[in-house]
């Protein structure tokens, strides 16, 4: 028997799993794809490690947390700093001096200031929705053509129907600065992500194409304690009724050109655009490759069966969750973590420090 089953190879999983062995725990993961890593995994083509499941870039505020990945993976110094496409013109993410430039022609932060100060006057007291969060930061003009189609594509209802909280941490600059994260620590492992899950996953006996959901008559007696990091809902079949998801669709293309859109990510933020980004995966790693592969995303509904990739944290879905949150409690020796599990949007930054909290917990 094992000490623990860990229901999951993503970055929660994987950390989990490498502070057991560290400990001497026995571990066993298991994982429903046919490849570890969860959303983070890479796969690589004609030299270039294409995200599989859309960019992933680690960012973080947090000392302990850059030097605890760095053990396993040397990370580059990439920096995003996507640009926004609206009807064939383009804008600066995130928004800052470069983007009001581009959206007025205005030169000093003093003259961006005053218009946004002037077209958020439409929005009085808290701001209700997303609409008027997003409205109430950076005016009306950025948030027709930056802002509204782009996300409601990617929730797939009006701004006016999600809540506020959604964008409350929008980057907003008054300075020339493109880089869309405030964090100190940046960068994509050297390598990809495979590197650094594979290093935390070492010594774990890993076990691919394994849905824990469907096979749990043949697991559930294999180990003192399961870490299960899917989807909360599934874990009680549904008992209550599923949770809202958002799903993604990918298409990848390979294209003989050196350089084809001339930046990592590009966001199509017009809603006639079916696709939400285009991501040309060359430019995480500085590549130089003499061809190079654009993946489109684009959003998706969700039923059960299916990828899951966002919460929909709406109060409805809130009020949901913590009905599971509550069966959760009473589940014996079975620790819920990571985005799904959790019903929350999580940074990887998070995960690895919500993995680490919770393993030094229990072990």
């Amino acid at each position: 028997m094992y000490d623990f089953l860990i229901v999951g190879s993503g970055l929660f999983g994987a950390v989990f799993a490498h502070e057991a062995k560290r400990r001497g725990k026995s571990v066993l993961v298991i994982e429903r794809r046919n490849h570890a890593g969860g959303n983070a995994y890479c796969e690589e083509k004609d030299g270039i490690r294409i995200h599989t499941y859309g960019p992933h870039i680690f960012h973080t505020d947090d000392k302990e947390i850059w030097d605890y990945v760095n053990r396993f993976a040397e990370f580059n110094n990439f920096i995003l700093s996507p640009v926004a496409n609206y009807k064939g013109k383009l804008y600066n993410l995130p928004f800052n001096m470069n983007t009001f430039s581009q959206m007025w022609g205005v030169v000093t932060p003093a003259e961006a200031a005053a218009i946004i100060a002037e077209q958020r006057k439409t929005v009085t007291g808290e701001p209700q929705n997303l609409e008027e969060q997003a409205v109430s930061l950076v005016g009306t003009d950025i948030y027709e053509k930056l802002i509204k189609g782009y996300t409601e594509k990617q929730w797939g209802r009006s701004c006016k129907d999600l809540p506020a909280f959604i964008i409350r941490r929008l980057p907003v600059r008054y300075t020339f600065n493109n880089n869309y994260f405030n964090d100190r620590y940046q960068g994509i492992p050297a390598g990809g992500y495979n590197k650094l899950i594979n290093a935390l996953l070492e010594g774990s006996e890993v076990r691919l194409g394994v849905d824990y959901n469907l096979q749990r008559r043949e697991y559930e007696n294999v180990a003192e304690s399961v870490v299960y990091t899917g989807m909360i809902d599934a874990y009680f079949n549904y008992s209550l009724g599923p949770l809202e998801y958002r799903g993604l669709r990918f298409e990848t293309e390979r294209l003989e050109e050196v350089n084809h859109q001339g930046v990592a990510v590009m966001n199509y933020t017009e809603r006639e655009v079916p696709y939400t980004r285009s991501i040309e995966h060359k430019h995480f790693a500085f590549g130089r490759q003499p061809v190079t592969y654009v993946t489109r995303e684009y959003p998706a509904g969700w039923k059960p069966g299916e990828e899951a990739y966002y919460p929909v944290n709406n109060e409805q879905n809130q009020k949901l969750y913590e009905k599971y949150a509550e069966l959760a409690k009473k589940e014996k020796n079975v620790i819920f973590g990571g985005l799904l599990a959790e019903y929350k949007y999580y940074d990887m930054d998070d995960v690895i420090k919500s993995a680490l909290e919770k393993a030094k917990g229990l072990l």
